[in-house]
C-alpha cells in the first residue's frame, strides 16, 4: 500500500497526464479542422499568383493592373473585419465561419468569370469582404479553448497552414494550368479558380457539422474533461495583467498597445504579400519557363517555413518569451529580402532568400498573436484581435500594388525588394522598443 507521501507525490504527475491527454483529444477535434479551412483560404487567397502567370496575356494586364487586383482583396477585408468578428462573437464561430467558408467559395470559383479589369477588381474586393473574419474569428474561437501557455503551439499548428498551401498550392496549380488548359473549352487558370473555390464550399458545411462554440456544447466531452477545461481557463485568466473587457471598439481604441500591435501587423502583412503575390513571377524571372517547374520550386520556402515555424513557436511557449522569438524572425525576414534585392534573376540565391523570408514570417505570425489576448478579453478581444488584423491588412493594399507599379516604371523588382526589407527592420525597432514588457514576458 502505497504511502501518503507517495499518493501525493503522484497526484500532480497523474493530474498533468490527464490534461495532457485532454488537450491531445481537443487539439485532434479542432487544429486539422481548421487547418484545412485555412488552407483553402489561403489556396483561394493567393490562386491568382499563379493565374497570373497565363491570366495577364489572355486578358491584356498590365502588372499594375494585376498588382492593383491583388491589393484590392485587403480593402474588402480591411473595412468588414471588424464587424464580422463582433457578428460572430454574438452568433458563434460554428455559424459564422460556415458562412465565411460558403461565401469565399462560391466569389473565388466566380473569378472564372473575369473577361475585364472591371470584374477584376469587383470580384477581388468581393472575396476579401467574403473571407473577412476568418483568421480573426479563428484566432478569437482558440482564445475560447486553450490558455495562454498552449497559445503560441496553436497558432503555430494553425498558421502552418499558409506553408501547407505552398506546398500544396504551386505544385497543385502548376498541374492544373499545364494539364486543363482548353478542356471543356476553359482556359488552365478558369479551371484553377473552379477546382479550388469549390472545396471551400462543402468545408462550410464540415465546421457548421463538427465546431462547437464554447466547451460547454461539446458534445465530444464527459462532464469531468469540460470541468478541468474551464477550470483551466479560469486560471490562466486570473494569471493575466488586467485586460480590458469594454463591450465593443471603445475598450479596445483606450489601449495604445493595440495600435503598436497592429502597426507591427501591417509591416508582417506587407513583407508576407509582397512575397505571397509575387513569387511564381520571381522565379520566372529567374529563367524557370514551366508552370509545374515553378509550383515545385515554390513549395521550398514553405517546407523550410513550417520547420522553422514548429520549432519557433514550442521555443517560444517553453520559454515563456515572445519579444526576441519575435523581433528575430523579423530580422531573418529583412535579411531574406535583401539577399533576394542583391542577387536579381539567380536563382540558387532568390531561393535561399526567399527561404529566410518565408520562415521570418511565418514563424513571426503565431508568436505575436499570443499577445492581444493578454490585454483584451470578451468583446473587447473579438473586436480587438479584428481590428488589429483589419489594420494589418492594409499592408497587404499597400505591398502588391507597389510591386507592379515599381515593375512597371523600372521593369525590375529589386527597388520594391529594398523598401520590403527596410520595413521589416523597422518591425525589428517596434517589437523591441514599442510593446509593453508585461505583455510579452512569461
Amino acid at each position: 500500500m502505497p504511502s501518503p507521501a507517495a499518493t501525493l507525490a503522484t497526484a500532480p504527475s497523474r493530474a498533468a497526464l490527464l490534461e495532457e491527454q485532454l488537450y491531445r483529444k481537443v487539439n485532434w477535434r479542432i487544429v486539422p479542422l481548421f487547418i484545412c479551412c485555412f488552407l483553402f483560404a489561403y489556396l483561394d487567397r493567393v490562386n491568382i499568383s499563379f493565374a497570373k502567370l497565363e491570366m495577364q496575356s489572355d486578358l491584356g494586364f498590365s502588372d499594375s493592373i494585376y498588382g492593383l487586383g491583388a491589393s484590392l482583396f485587403f480593402v474588402g477585408y480591411f473595412l468588414f473585419e471588424v464587424p464580422s468578428n463582433m457578428l460572430l462573437h454574438r452568433v458563434g464561430a460554428r455559424l459564422w465561419i460556415a458562412r465565411i467558408m460558403v461565401s469565399w467559395g462560391i466569389t473565388s470559383a466566380c473569378m472564372m468569370f473575369v473577361s475585364n479589369e472591371t470584374w477584376f477588381y469587383v470580384l477581388r474586393f468581393l472575396i476579401g469582404v467574403m473571407e473577412a473574419g476568418f483568421v480573426p474569428g479563428a484566432l478569437y474561437f482558440f482564445t475560447q479553448w486553450y490558455p495562454s501557455h498552449r497559445r503560441g503551439r496553436i497558432n503555430s499548428y494553425f498558421k502552418s497552414s499558409i506553408c501547407l498551401c505552398g506546398i500544396v498550392g504551386g505544385p497543385l496549380a502548376g498541374l492544373i494550368l499545364g494539364h486543363f488548359d482548353g478542356v471543356s473549352g476553359l482556359k488552365g487558370w478558369q479551371w484553377l479558380f473552379l477546382l479550388e473555390g469549390l472545396p471551400s464550399i462543402a468545408l462550410g458545411a464540415v465546421v457548421f457539422w463538427l465546431v462547437a462554440d464554447r466547451i460547454e456544447d461539446a458534445r465530444w466531452l464527459n462532464d469531468e474533461e469540460k470541468a478541468l477545461m474551464r477550470q483551466r481557463m479560469q486560471e490562466d485568466r486570473a494569471a493575466e495583467p488586467a485586460a480590458a473587457q469594454g463591450e465593443g471598439l471603445q475598450a479596445v481604441l483606450r489601449q495604445p498597445v493595440t495600435w503598436v500591435m497592429a502597426l507591427i501587423y501591417m509591416f508582417l502583412v506587407m513583407a508576407l504579400t509582397g512575397l505571397l503575390f509575387w513569387m511564381p513571377q520571381l522565379i520566372k524571372g529567374a529563367g524557370v519557363a514551366s508552370p509545374l517547374n515553378i509550383g515545385l520550386l515554390s513549395m521550398l520556402p514553405y517546407i523550410v517555413a513550417v520547420l522553422f515555424n514548429l520549432a519557433m513557436g514550442r521555443s517560444s511557449d517553453r520559454r515563456g518569451e515572445r519579444r526576441w522569438h519575435m523581433a528575430a524572425c523579423a530580422a531573418l525576414t529583412a535579411a531574406g529580402y535583401l539577399l533576394c534585392a542583391l542577387t536579381p534573376g539567380q536563382l540558387l540565391p532568390l531561393m535561399l532568400g526567399m527561404s529566410l523570408i518565408m520562415a521570418g514570417i511565418i514563424a513571426w505570425m503565431p508568436i505575436f498573436w499570443t499577445i492581444p489576448p493578454r490585454f483584451l478579453s470578451g468583446m473587447a478581444a473579438a473586436a480587438g484581435i479584428a481590428l488589429i488584423n483589419s489594420v494589418g491588412q492594409l499592408g497587404g493594399i499597400i505591398a502588391p500594388y507597389l510591386i507592379g507599379r515599381v515593375r512597371d516604371l523600372t521593369g525590375v523588382t529589386t527597388p520594391a525588394l529594398y523598401l520590403l526589407c527596410g520595413v521589416s527592420v523597422l518591425a525589428v525597432g517596434l517589437i523591441v522598443w514599442g510593446v509593453p514588457k508585461r505583455f510579452y514576458r512569461r
